[in-house]
C-alpha cells in the first residue's frame, strides 16, 4: 500500500462521501459553469487538504466526525480550487497537474469568473449553515494567502528577501491554508480554543516544511514534473539561495544577483547558480529548517492520546517531508 493510502485509510468513508458532498456544492444552473467545475472535480489532485480536516476532527472525537466538518472539508477545497485557478491565470500557466488549465481550455475572462463562482460558493456554504466560526478561519487564510503572494511579488523585484522575510512570505502563501484545514478540523467537532489553536499552529509548521521542501527540489534532478532550476528563472528567492546569498563574499553576491537578474533564461549560467548555492551549503541549511519545523509539528501530537488519526497525521508529516514530487 502506497503511503497516501494508508494515511487515508482511517478516513476512506470519509472521503468518499465528501466526495459526493464536494460535487454538489459545486453544482449551478449555468451549462458551461457545470461543464468547467466537472473537469476540475476529474481532475484532483491528491486531496491533502481535506485529509488534515477528517483526520483532525477523528483524532479530537473519538473517530467521529459532525456534519460540520464535512462543510469545512468543502469550503477549503472549494476556495483552495478557486485559488488555483486564478493563480494560474496570475502566471499565464497553461498546464495543471498533468491536464490543461482552465484559462488554457476556456480563456482568462472564465477562468478568473470561475475563480469567483467557486470562492462566493465556499462563503455561501458556512453562511447558509451559519457556520460563521468556520468562515473567519477560512478568511483569515485567504486574506494571508493574498498578502503572502504580494509581498514576494514585491521583494522578488527588489530581491532583498532575508531570511525572516521568507519564511513570512511561506508562512502567508502555503501554510496558511494547511494550518486553517487543521483549525478548521478542530473547530468543527470542539469549542476548545486552545486545542484548536495547537491544531492549526500543528498545520502551519507543517506548512512551512512543505514549502521548503519544494525550494529543495528546484536543486535536485528528481523527476518531480517541476524542471530543475525553475524559481531561479522566475526570480523566486527560496531559502537555499538566501542562505547562499547571506554567506558569500560580495564579488560571489553581485555575481550571483547578477545571474538571477540578468541572465536566468541562460541555462548555463543556471547550472552555475544552482552549483553555487550547493557549495555554499544551501541545500544543507535548507534541509536543516525544513527538519525544525517536522519535529516541531511531531512534538505538537505528543499530547493527544494514540489513534489510528494521530497516527496518520504523524505519516503525513513524514510524508510531506520525504515525498519526491
Amino acid at each position: 500500500m502506497n503511503i497516501t493510502a494508508q494515511i487515508k485509510q482511517p478516513i476512506q468513508d470519509e472521503m468518499e462521501l465528501f466526495e459526493k458532498k464536494f460535487r454538489d456544492s459545486m453544482s449551478s444552473q449555468v451549462a458551461l459553469l457545470n461543464r468547467i467545475t466537472h473537469y476540475i472535480v476529474n481532475r484532483k489532485g491528491k486531496q491533502m487538504r481535506p485529509m488534515f480536516v477528517f483526520l483532525t476532527a477523528k483524532m479530537l472525537n473519538n473517530g467521529q466526525v459532525e456534519e460540520r466538518t464535512y462543510r469545512g472539508a468543502s469550503v477549503i477545497e472549494l476556495i483552495h480550487t478557486a485559488t488555483l485557478v486564478h493563480d494560474d491565470v496570475v502566471d499565464d500557466s497553461n498546464r495543471r497537474r498533468g491536464f490543461f488549465s482552465i484559462n488554457a481550455l476556456w480563456k482568462n475572462k472564465i477562468a478568473v469568473l470561475v475563480g469567483d463562482y467557486l470562492l462566493s460558493k465556499g462563503l455561501l456554504l458556512s453562511i447558509d449553515h451559519g457556520d460563521f466560526d468556520l468562515l473567519r478561519i477560512i478568511s483569515v487564510a485567504v486574506r494571508e494567502m493574498s498578502e503572502g503572494e504580494l509581498l514576494q511579488i514585491e521583494k522578488a523585484r527588489r530581491l532583498d528577501i532575508t531570511e525572516a522575510i521568507y519564511y513570512e512570505i511561506i508562512r502567508q502563501k502555503t501554510a496558511t491554508l494547511i494550518a486553517a484545514c487543521c483549525a478548521l478540523g478542530a473547530r468543527s467537532v470542539s469549542d476548545d480554543d486552545e486545542v484548536v489553536e495547537r491544531m492549526r499552529k500543528f498545520g502551519e509548521l507543517i506548512g512551512m516544511a512543505f514549502q521548503i521542501k519544494d525550494d529543495l527540489f528546484d536543486y535536485t534532478d528528481d523527476a518531480i514534473g517541476k524542471p530543475t532550476g525553475i524559481d531561479i528563472k522566475e526570480q523566486k528567492m527560496t531559502l537555499p539561495l538566501i542562505y547562499a546569498l547571506n554567506n558569500c563574499s560580495s564579488k560571489e553576491k553581485s555575481w550571483c544577483i547578477n545571474s538571477i537578474k540578468n541572465h536566468n533564461k541562460d541555462k548555463k549560467r543556471v547550472k552555475e547558480v544552482i552549483q553555487f548555492v550547493k557549495d555554499k551549503n544551501g541545500l544543507a541549511f535548507a534541509e536543516q529548517k525544513m527538519m525544525e519545523f517536522k519535529e516541531e509539528a511531531l512534538a505538537l501530537l505528543t499530547h493527544f492520546p494514540h489513534s489510528p488519526y494521530k497516527e496518520s497525521l504523524q505519516l503525513m508529516v513524514n510524508y510531506v517531508t520525504e515525498r519526491k514530487k
